[in-house]
């Protein structure tokens, strides 16, 4: 079983599958939503409404973009055209929303998009008010991401492999990231990319380190742990 695990929204890494033609799982949204290889819906856990609508509310930044990944949406709260190359591949693209009618929303995941010096005191404020209901996490220096309790890369792998009557020994999970650290400590064998976040790479002292993602250190990875030479 191949699983596809990201932040990206679910629409944004399906399209990625689409075009890599292969029958891969998605965990998206740093693990909010879980697909299997038909797109059902194995998993979701959502940010409850009053949250969302408290963490829309929290002052920051005029440059700190507001982003909300909904079931089928992303919803920003003003323009950002240096985010559209990041999805020019997939075609998948945010939609400017004011975020006052939330009611009919789910929100697997709040994002704040910013300058990393203007995130750190966000980050503050937010873990101080709503860290025993929140987790929240980096994707980049840049990109602050929030998600329910309990929500990461790791408890969404664990309900696939669940669902697929499979053990975590015998997996393999590749990251560069904050995001990544609950995945990798739980699987079965682990591999940090050489050009991962540096302090990703202290708190895994047990992953294997690899090339770089942009030296094809993965597939590399991959061809000799299965010996497809």
């Amino acid at each position: 079983m191949i699983a596809l695990a990201s932040g990206r929204h679910y629409q944004d890494i399906a399209a990625i599958r689409r075009r890599l033609e292969i029958p891969a799982w998605i965990i998206s949204s740093n693990g909010a939503h879980v697909h299997d290889a038909d797109d059902r819906v194995v998993s979701e856990t959502l940010v409850p409404t009053e949250l969302v609508k408290a963490l829309v509310a929290l002052p920051r930044p005029e440059s700190v973009r507001l982003n909300l990944y909904t079931r089928d949406r992303w919803l920003i709260d003003a323009e950002a055209p240096e985010l559209l190359p990041l999805h020019a591949m997939t075609g998948f693209t945010y939609q400017v929303d004011d975020m006052r009618d939330l009611e009919r929303e789910h929100v697997g995941k709040v994002l704040y998009i910013g300058e990393p010096a203007l995130l750190t005191p966000l980050e503050r404020t937010l873990r101080e008010r709503y860290g025993e209901a929140l987790h929240i996490t980096y994707s980049a220096a840049d990109s602050l991401e929030v998600m329910q309790r309990g929500v990461n890369k790791a408890t969404a792998l664990s309900r696939a492999l669940a669902a697929l009557d499979l053990p975590v020994e015998k997996t393999l999970a590749f990251g560069d990231n904050f995001n990544d650290i609950e995945m990798l400590t739980l699987a079965g064998h682990a591999y940090v990319v050489s050009n991962a976040h540096p302090e990703v790479i202290d708190q895994l002292p047990f992953a294997e380190r690899i090339g770089a993602h942009h030296e094809a250190a993965v597939a590399q990875t991959l061809r000799r742990f299965f010996a497809l030479d």
